[in-house]
């Protein structure tokens, strides 16, 4: 008997062991969650990205025992090798599905950056695979567990306005953020499936936890209305360079990114660029741009509520404002966000965030107002907070992921079917746009998978 009792402690003792697959700006929060916060529950044994320079950047950050590094053919091999429990996928967005299906079933469970893919045949390989081997795909939606964003799931699961009938939906990325993803890969819509699956993915899914429903149709306009050669040309914002660091015709362009600048964009894309060519400081109203940066919605839910959105990338100043239309009354969710540009403010902002110390806390301003019929509107409190980035959401997002967490009234963790459902908006409006019809969420073939 006492043997077997030490081999159970042994058992839970034992760290989880990661891989991560993508090396860019955006795995930093998952580094350091495993090799600082959370290592006495996890360790990581391998990494994985197809530029060996950015690659070995990211691993020479890492305090203490430096991971080995593998290529993406490799993949398997070190899987096998290192004898990994769960893969971390923070690749180009149309890598993921790739990624998330081999480790799946390779024995591995996975967690993946939001989107979850990009296309709805990406999408069916994820959910058939997780279907297949039973393991276990956890969607990082950080927005779902920013305190504000929580207090509204409370505030209508209470009740207070009745049944949601209509929901309006604004989201606003300013000439800092929204212009960032007019410089990098997310540019062109094959990697990312645009703005309204990369970006809009996040709104989505808080819509669809917020009322506890599912959409079934999505009509969508929009276009490439302020970015691009054709609009510069238009509006004369911008100057004739490719590629800014270290043009002369860049100087003095406000949307212009200098990869000296940062420590961060220097080691991770400056300097790797020599390796495979990819620049992450394109002119944002240069050629090649496929995606839009103004996007308007229709949805419908499953319980008959509407949506009107729409998402602007190149706004004065970055946030957004849900209205719910309730039998009750009505709420009204307003939030002005600090704007920053991935990696660039890593060395000295978002890292430190992460970390939770509370002194690089950001106030981001938000109001709860209630309007009751035939009564006065009331402004609810938020009292909740949490250090950390994305509105306190990150550091709570990663005790889930990494550690026990907390109770989890509010269903916030995601998982393969959230990750579908919140993508598929955005597929079927880009489908939309495309085709200038009504798409039904059921015309993609999922529908097995989403009940």
């Amino acid at each position: 008997m006492p043997a077997k009792k030490t081999a159970s402690v042994k058992t839970r003792s034992r760290r989880i062991r990661y891989a991560l697959v993508g090396a860019g700006s955006r795995s930093s929060m998952f580094q350091k969650a495993i090799c600082e916060t959370y290592q006495h529950r996890s360790e990581l044994v391998a990494l994985c990205d197809s530029n060996p320079m950015r690659a070995a950047s990211w691993a020479g950050s890492i305090p203490g025992k430096t991971p080995p590094i593998y290529p993406p053919e490799e993949f398997l091999s070190m899987i096998k090798k290192h004898r990994v429990d769960t893969v971390i996928v923070t690749s180009m967005d149309r890598t993921h599905h790739l990624y998330i299906v081999a480790a799946l079933r390779a024995g591995c469970d996975v967690i993946t950056e939001k989107p979850m893919t990009i296309d709805a045949e990406k999408c069916l390989e994820i959910l058939h695979a997780q279907k297949e081997t039973g393991r276990s795909v956890k969607v990082s939606f950080n927005y779902r567990y920013a305190p504000r964003n929580s207090e509204v799931k409370r505030v209508l699961q209470s009740g207070l306005i009745g049944r949601v009938l209509s929901v309006h939906f604004e989201w606003l990325l300013d000439t800092k953020h929204g212009a960032d993803y007019f410089r990098r890969w997310h540019r062109d819509k094959r990697n990312s499936g645009g703005l309204l699956v990369h970006k809009s993915t996040h709104h989505f899914d808080l819509v669809n936890w917020w009322l506890d429903t599912l959409p079934t149709e999505v009509c969508a306009f929009g276009g490439l209305r302020f970015y691009g050669r054709e609009n510069q040309e238009q509006h004369g914002f911008g100057a004739s360079y490719s590629h800014a660091t270290g043009n002369p015709n860049a100087a003095g362009d406000p949307f212009a990114l200098d990869l000296n600048s940062s420590e961060s964009l220097r080691k991770l894309y400056l300097e790797p660029a020599a390796v495979d060519g990819y620049r992450r400081d394109q002119n944002v109203f240069g050629d090649g741009i496929s995606i839009e940066d103004d996007m308007a919605l229709l949805v419908r839910y499953r319980n008959q509520a509407t949506m009107t959105y729409h998402l602007t990338a190149y706004s004065p100043w970055e946030g957004y404002r849900v209205m719910f239309n309730g039998t009750r009354g009505r709420l009204e969710f307003e939030v002005t966000e600090t704007s920053y540009v991935s990696a660039a403010d890593q060395d000295h902002n978002f890292v430190k965030n992460v970390r939770g110390a509370s002194e690089f806390e950001v106030d981001e301003p938000a109001r709860l107002l209630y309007r009751p019929h035939w009564g006065k509107p009331q402004c609810l409190p938020i009292t909740a907070k949490s250090e950390g980035g994305h509105g306190g959401a990150d550091n709570l997002l990663l005790a889930d992921l990494f550690d026990k967490g907390s109770p989890d009234p509010l269903h916030r963790k995601a998982n393969q079917r959230d990750g579908a459902c919140s993508i598929l908006t955005g597929i079927a409006g880009n489908r939309s746009m495309s085709e200038h019809r009504i798409v039904a969420i059921s015309e993609f073939g999922l529908d097995d998978y989403l009940s």
